[in-house]
């Protein structure tokens, strides 16, 4: 088995003793994983670990890579074709997706749509209703797969055949919740799931966060719905205005203190309703090309 771009990326984050992230900026600097792997990059440092056998440790995670997409996974590396592109403008962009389901360059025009596990009727009632507009409105609805404003919005999208895309936090053969395994299926059925980790990954503290870095970069705009200070939905807000996107927060958030903060910076909007959204997100709805020009 010949060493493929894809196989050396995998066994490069592997067996680095470097963050993902130099990994990914060596790469991304060579335009090859398989240079790195064989090479290194001068003036980078050592990326790699003394003493191993790479070429069989790079076929090893080819063959495993097989394994997964038998199973109807993609593995999915920043230097193919197909890899958003919205995604390579932000610092946080993962060196790989494994994704389910079908990509679509539309995408780079989704709105994310976020809020807490813990919502209100109000809150849960909002996010179906603005989910189910934008979608209606041909505009694709990005969420995290999270219980409360997270389930609420995708099953909003999904009722009137929109298209979807849900970032998660784990490894794409685990569920989390474990309630919402069925709504998984069905979304890498009709849209797109999305994993910057291995299949196998759990939940944890960490993931979590650096799933909100993804959701915002891969979406033109984060709507908030309901957000305590403490969650994800409020550091999405941040991360989204960091990478040059459109938020906008519900009227009803404005008595936190840390929405009243956010409602001050430049590219926030407070809005009322699914019209509000639309006619402030329209003039800076991107395509792919416009993003890279950026």
């Amino acid at each position: 088995m010949s060493v493929s771009e894809r196989g050396a990326l995998l066994a490069l984050l592997r067996t680095s003793h470097r963050p993902w992230s130099a990994v990914t900026d060596a790469v991304e600097e060579a335009g090859s994983a398989l240079v790195v792997l064989r090479e290194g990059l001068p003036g980078q440092g050592d990326l790699l670990s003394q003493g191993d056998d790479f070429e069989t440790l790079a076929e090893e995670a080819e063959a495993e890579i097989e394994g997964w997409e038998s199973a109807g996974m993609r593995f999915i590396t920043l230097l193919d074709p197909d890899y958003p592109a919205q995604l390579l403008t932000v610092y946080q962009r993962p060196p790989f997706l494994m994704t389910r389901g079908s990509l679509s360059e539309g995408d780079a025009r989704s709105v994310a749509i976020v809020g807490t596990r813990g919502a209100s009727e109000s809150g849960l009632s909002a996010a179906y209703r603005l989910a189910r507009e934008l979608a209606s409105s041909g505009i694709p609805v990005v969420s995290g797969l999270a219980a409360g404003i997270d389930t609420a919005a995708l099953s909003g999208a999904l009722s009137v055949g929109g298209r979807t895309a849900a970032v998660i936090g784990t490894g794409l053969r685990r569920s989390y919740p474990k309630d919402n395994a069925d709504l998984q299926e069905r979304i890498a059925k009709v849209g797109l799931l999305i994993s910057q980790f291995l299949p196998d990954t759990p939940p944890t503290q960490k993931t979590f966060p650096m799933r909100n870095a993804v959701m915002s970069g891969y979406s033109s705009a984060t709507v908030v719905v309901e957000a305590p200070f403490k969650s994800g939905a409020r550091m999405q807000a941040r991360l989204a205005l960091e990478h040059g996107r459109r938020v906008f927060l519900l009227e009803s958030l404005m008595q936190n203190k840390w929405a009243q903060d956010y409602a001050t910076k430049p590219n926030t909007v407070i809005v009322r309703s699914v019209d509000d959204v639309i006619t402030h997100l329209e003039p800076t709805l991107l395509s792919e090309a416009d993003l890279l020009r950026a």
